[in-house]
């Protein structure tokens, strides 16, 4: 039986903007590494993470199989901060182990059973290594097309193999899967997203995930006047979007008795944007509490008619904290498509009774009053209301 050159499998970790962070970037490191390593427990799989110069690299522990290193990738392809994930084999630094690594590498892919166009890129990040990458290029890239007969396409190859030769040994691959890109959630602080069941909340959320932060929940519910479904959907949601962050909290505040205080207000067009003022207030109260920084919501301009640059200039006049809103100028099919690429969308979709149904006027204002609403908050004592609300909330552990 002859002997394999692949060595082990590990998984090579490519950063994005990290790397321009300049004198910030090992806080950044630091941080990613940490996301890396928690979100590996799940795994129940010893691995040994070490910071490599541009790459992270993720030692398997002796005797691993490569359906183990594919499941770490598959695993870390959530954590922010990455832009590509390498399934790869550590070989030893030695010419003749890496030509015959890049050999059976390629033996074993579909794609050279069809006959496929290929190219091979290397990087010598260890100078010290006798070959140039081009040279590396020429001698694996000649040694593949006389044993196998496949094209050579530099420009447009359907299968690349992949060479980087580090300090220690040579990672060997081909192909690779998509990171999510941005920064390592929690390099940029903590905040309180305004979670219902609909389909752009969870969008934001993701999106300043991707920026950094490190978000909890905060889900308002129409009971006693509604049923528990949009509580049941707001932690299927938190749950799946928990995949990027991980420790994620949500809370939820029973919102129905306060809508009724303002449905009685007599204020009819204004009981959408004064519910939608009373939540942000209650939101700042719990977000003081537990030191986030910042309000998320998914408002995007104009696509309600209560998401009007005047209602939510309204909305953001009612707290002093700084109301997030990444969706801001996208548009409903962009939001859709990022809710199905991200697995939240089959959620939202589900049927529930969400709390703003109860408050549904025959025609919503849309060029709100600031003054207007104040003065229905005065008549609610809201300030007062907001912080019985914040007693009220019950936590959801995952």
């Amino acid at each position: 039986m002859t002997m394999s050159a692949l060595g082990e499998p590990c998984v090579l970790l490519k950063l994005g903007e990290i790397v321009l962070k300049g004198k910030n970037r090992e806080v950044f490191e630091r941080r990613l590494i940490a996301n890396i390593r928690d979100a590996l427990k799940s795994l129940d799989l010893k691995v040994d993470v070490r910071k490599r110069h541009g790459v992270i690299a993720i030692f398997l522990p002796q005797g691993a199989t490569a359906e183990q290193a594919r499941a770490v990738a598959e695993r870390v392809a959530d954590v922010p901060g990455l832009v590509w994930i390498h399934q790869a084999w550590r070989v030893a630094k030695d010419p003749d182990t890496v030509l015959k690594a890049g050999l059976e590498l390629v033996g074993e892919s579909e794609e050279a059973k069809r006959g496929a166009r290929f190219a091979v890129r290397s990087r010598r990040r260890d100078k010290r290594f006798p070959l140039r990458s081009n040279e590396l290029d020429r001698l694996v890239g000649g040694a593949i097309n006389d044993e196998y007969g496949l094209p050579v396409d530099l420009k447009n190859p359907e299968l690349t193999v992949s060479i980087e030769v580090d300090r220690d040994e040579v990672f060997v691959f081909t192909g690779g899967i998509p990171g999510q890109g941005g920064l390592p959630v929690g390099s940029s602080g903590r905040a309180l997203v305004l979670m219902s069941g609909g389909i752009d909340s969870p969008v934001a959320a993701y999106r300043m995930m991707r920026r950094g932060l490190h978000v909890d929940f905060l889900h308002f519910s129409g009971i006693p006047f509604t049923t528990s479904e949009s509580i049941y959907k707001a932690y299927a949601l938190v749950r799946k979007l928990d995949r990027f962050q991980g420790r994620s909290r949500l809370w939820v505040v029973p919102f129905g008795k306060a809508q009724q205080s303002i449905r009685t207000s007599g204020q009819d067009r204004l009981a959408v944007i004064a519910q939608r003022r009373l939540m942000l207030k209650t939101a700042e109260e719990v977000a003081h509490r537990i030191r986030a920084s910042a309000l998320i919501t998914g408002d995007a301009l104009g696509q309600v008619s209560s998401q009007t640059l005047a209602n939510i200039t309204a909305q953001d006049n009612a707290v002093e904290l700084p109301i997030l809103r990444p969706l801001v100028g996208w548009d409903k099919t962009e939001i859709m498509a990022e809710a199905r690429r991200i697995g939240t969308l089959e959620i939202s979709e589900l049927p529930d009774e969400d709390c703003c149904t109860l408050l549904a006027p025959k025609r919503a204002e849309t060029r709100a009053k600031i003054e207007d609403l104040r003065q229905i908050e005065k008549r609610l004592d809201a300030e007062e209301l907001c912080v019985q609300l914040a007693d009220s909330i019950q936590e959801y552990t995952l």
